[in-house]
This record gives structure tokens, C-alpha cells and sequence, in this order.
């Protein structure tokens, strides 16, 4: 007579705390501020962003005023484009990415920025602050800057 024994895999699930789940995340943030343009600015902004948000990149700083005014921009000279994350972290509320944006411009130039993001969540989930460094793979260099520009 042969034995046979059954291994059974547990799964549990871990369901975070309710101030965390309706985090925002880069992926959902980029995609509703700039490719997504039949999706109001402001209403765009106000989902992922506190009203307190600041944000620095590649060592500049912005309020969430020029943020918009940053995002206003990208808007007027982007066509299509994507967002790929390569690596994501939340730890309660720290926020940590390292992703990849592929635009295509109205002039019909691309450019491919990798970008290394650490911030911070406001206790409604939201973006409150960002520090990011970005690096060109892929472009012209008029459009070095593209991570700040106005």
C-alpha cells in the first residue's frame, strides 16, 4: 500500500489600513495628469495630489501651483505616450518608484526619461510631497529638462 500525503497552501489575505487604501500611485497619477487630457486639469490634480504638495526635481523645487502650471504644459506638448513601473514601494505613508515615461510629442519627437521617486502620503492617500531625479535614456537635448519644465 503507497501513502499519499496532501499539502495544502494557506492564503491569507491582509487587507491595509482604511487611510491607506485609496492610495494613489505614480502609474494612476501620471495617467490621469497627462495622458489622459479629456480629464480636467484641476479634477486630474485634486485626485492624486494634496493641496499642500510640493514637489522637487532634479533638485527644484515646486509648489503645487507651478506643478500645475508644470503639468499645463507637458499637456499643450505631448501627444501619447506610457508609463512603465519597474519597481514600487509603499511603506505606511512613504511612497518610493523607479519607472519609466515614453512620450510622443506634438512635433512628433520622443523621449524616454527614467525616473527615481521618493515622497510622501497625506493621511487621505494622496500625494503630498515628491523628490525625483530623472535621468534622459532617449531624446533631444532641448528636452533634458522636461521633468520640470513650464
Amino acid at each position: 500500500m503507497t501513502q499519499v500525503r496532501a499539502h495544502c497552501t494557506l492564503y491569507v489575505a491582509i487587507t491595509p489600513p482604511k487611510d491607506l487604501m485609496n492610495r494613489t500611485g505614480m502609474h494612476a497619477a501620471l495617467t490621469d495628469l497627462i495622458f489622459t487630457p479629456e480629464l480636467d486639469l484641476h479634477d486630474a490634480v485634486d485626485r492624486h495630489f494634496s493641496p499642500t504638495y510640493q514637489q522637487r526635481t532634479d533638485g527644484e523645487w515646486s509648489n503645487r501651483e507651478q506643478f500645475v502650471e508644470h503639468i499645463a504644459h507637458l499637456r499643450e506638448i505631448v501627444a501619447s505616450g506610457s508609463i512603465e513601473i519597474h519597481d514600487e514601494h509603499h511603506d505606511h505613508n512613504r511612497y518610493a518608484d523607479r519607472h519609466t515615461v515614453d512620450i510622443t510629442k506634438t512635433d512628433g519627437t520622443t523621449v524616454r526619461m527614467e525616473v527615481y521617486a521618493f515622497g510622501e502620503l497625506a493621511p487621505d492617500g494622496r500625494f503630498n510631497r515628491i523628490e525625483e531625479a530623472t535621468l534622459m535614456l532617449c531624446g533631444p537635448d532641448s528636452d533634458r529638462n522636461l521633468g520640470r519644465a513650464r
